[in-house]
């Protein structure tokens, strides 16, 4: 049985804690500071987990990250 691939957008944008949960960088960060407020882009520094929901699609297409 050949091995599965995993999505190559996949691997560069997320990464599987120990715990298996999904860790993503936080969207609305590209283009558009003037309009965000300070607060905003302080709280959009860094990663962030993703929900149950999104972290069971993006699972699927790294079939061998835990």
């Amino acid at each position: 049985m050949p091995k599965m691939k995993t999505k190559s957008g996949a691997k560069k944008r997320f990464k599987i804690t120990g715990s298996g949960k999904v860790k993503a960088g936080q969207a609305g960060k590209r283009h558009g500071m003037i309009k965000r407020t300070p607060k905003q882009i302080r709280q959009k520094r860094g990663t962030r987990t993703l929900s149950e929901a999104d972290s069971r699609i993006v699972k699927s297409f790294m079939p061998y990250a835990r």
